[in-house]
């Protein structure tokens, strides 16, 4: 009888011990649910955003779980998403240090070389594009921009009493971006890039099944096509800087090729098609979202588009007929930057990026294992109450003065990733709204068209707008 006593004891306290030592030892992971096996909440994800409503999805997991990080599972990925000021400043912070960047598979397998992977020096990159995109250099493609914008809206615009803005939008930035960073003026080049386009983007957030007829896998099959054009275009830009026929040109492409450092193998034209490759899915997506949303805006209050005009006929006045416009123009358009500012607030051109914790860290209490992706949002800022009073009121003067209070308004990112295209972007639209408004009236066809997010905000009947000459 005692050594059965004995035994349960025995069984007993080295139970409890364990439990006590596995609560000991077991991360106090943050609050949530990795939802169903493989998919995780993806499809929640991707629900909330072709709602209309993406803030859905953060909103009702910070009241159920935490207002500072909660679990999910995304694309397949055990994720810690951040909300919050604190959230978007620890992140920003916290590059080098806790995380580094990181990207769905869906979009490495789709936009780059598989082969260039081990090689690729992100830093490096990243670095190589900040100096392409700094205000010293893009100042001088503003002209670039202004002719393209006036020929663009000669072309599909002045024709028409209507017209579909979210489709004109995407060609437009889409032919700026191939004359800027790879001098592309061939309209037919261009169109074959642009089609083979339209079908990588979809896939990029896609559930990364690779079976033909789905998102991904067309995307996958265009995403090569692009990819061979652009190592073709590498190739003929080499022969002819090596013939010295381009030895002054400004584009990207050929910048990439005379600075870099060739050791003439396939891996390193690959690595320059992943460049432009990566250029154009963060340029022109965003850029066109951006230009269809501000449209919106303008045609929906006629006392925002009325101050805009102003401003932009100020400049006009200034300067001569076929005079275009420079650097210094461009700074005068103050209020038109509020304007934009507020449009991405409401209608922010991406939701958020990635990353991955390369150590484990603490955040509000929380652990978060080393290998977790995380996921800064602008849904949990640029609609909230607490930072932006009455959040759905279209109002630019919140950008005036100092503006919003620090990590509120994101559409950029932040801290030593903050998007290195943000000069690009404002200079472009600014460019396309001085034309826009100096040439036409706007009224929307269908006054309550809703914007869905595919992932990024896009009008469910393309926008559609009623164009009207000046008085």
């Amino acid at each position: 009888m005692d050594f059965y006593v004995t035994c349960f004891l025995y069984l007993s306290l080295s139970l409890l011990f364990f439990v006590l030592w596995k609560k000991r030892f077991t991360p106090h992971l943050p609050p949530g649910t990795k939802g169903w096996p493989v998919l995780g909440e993806t499809l929640e994800f991707m629900a909330a955003g072709k709602s209309g409503c993406p803030e859905r999805f953060v909103n009702d997991r910070t009241a159920m779980y935490s207002p500072d990080v909660f679990r999910t599972n995304l694309y397949g990925e055990d994720m810690a998403l951040f909300c919050g000021t604190s959230g978007n400043k620890f992140l920003f912070s916290g590059d080098n240090k806790y995380v580094t960047s990181w990207w769905p598979k869906s979009m490495i397998k789709i936009g780059t070389f598989q082969e260039t992977q081990k090689k690729l020096d992100t830093k490096k990159n990243r670095s190589f594009l900040s100096e392409f995109l700094k205000p010293e250099a893009l100042q001088h493609y503003i002209p670039v921009m202004d002719s393209m914008t006036r020929d663009h809206l000669a072309k599909d615009w002045s024709p028409h009493k209507e017209v579909q803005v979210f489709p004109l939008s995407k060609s437009y930035t889409f032919a700026l971006a191939c004359r800027l960073f790879m001098n592309i003026r061939d309209p037919e080049i261009v169109s074959k890039f642009a089609n083979s386009f339209a079908q990588v983007a979809p896939g990029f957030l896609a559930v990364p099944i690779n079976i033909p007829g789905t998102p991904f896998n067309r995307a996958m099959e265009a995403g090569k096509v692009m990819r061979q054009e652009l190592l073709n275009i590498i190739r003929r830009r080499k022969m002819e800087i090596a013939e010295g026929k381009d030895a002054n040109a400004r584009d990207l492409l050929s910048r990439s090729l005379l600075e870099g450092d060739d050791d003439g193998s396939i891996f390193y034209e690959m690595d320059a098609s992943n460049k432009i490759m990566g250029l154009l899915i963060a340029s022109h997506e965003t850029t066109s979202t951006s230009i269809t949303a501000i449209v919106n805006y303008l045609a929906q209050f006629p006392h925002i588009y009325e101050r805009v005009h102003q401003e932009q006929m100020e400049i006009a006045k200034s300067k001569g007929p076929d005079e275009l416009l420079n650097w210094e123009d461009v700074q005068k358009m103050k209020y038109s930057w509020n304007v934009l500012c507020e449009s991405m607030r409401l209608l922010p051109p991406a939701q958020g990026a990635y990353r991955e914790a390369t150590t484990d860290f603490t955040f509000a209490g929380y652990t978060i294992p080393k290998g977790w992706k995380t996921f800064w949002t602008v849904h949990s800022t640029h609609k909230n109450p607490k930072y932006f009073p009455d959040p759905e009121k279209f109002d630019p003067s919140r950008f005036e003065g100092n503006g919003p209070a620090p990590f509120t308004f994101v559409p950029f990112g932040g801290g030593p990733r903050m998007c290195p295209g943000k000069e690009y972007a404002r200079l472009e639209i600014l460019v396309f709204m001085h034309n826009l408004v100096t040439k036409f009236k706007l009224e929307k066809v269908i006054p309550d068209e809703k914007f869905i997010y595919n992932p990024t905000p896009v009008p469910v009947e393309g926008l559609w707008i009623r164009l009207l000459p000046h008085n």
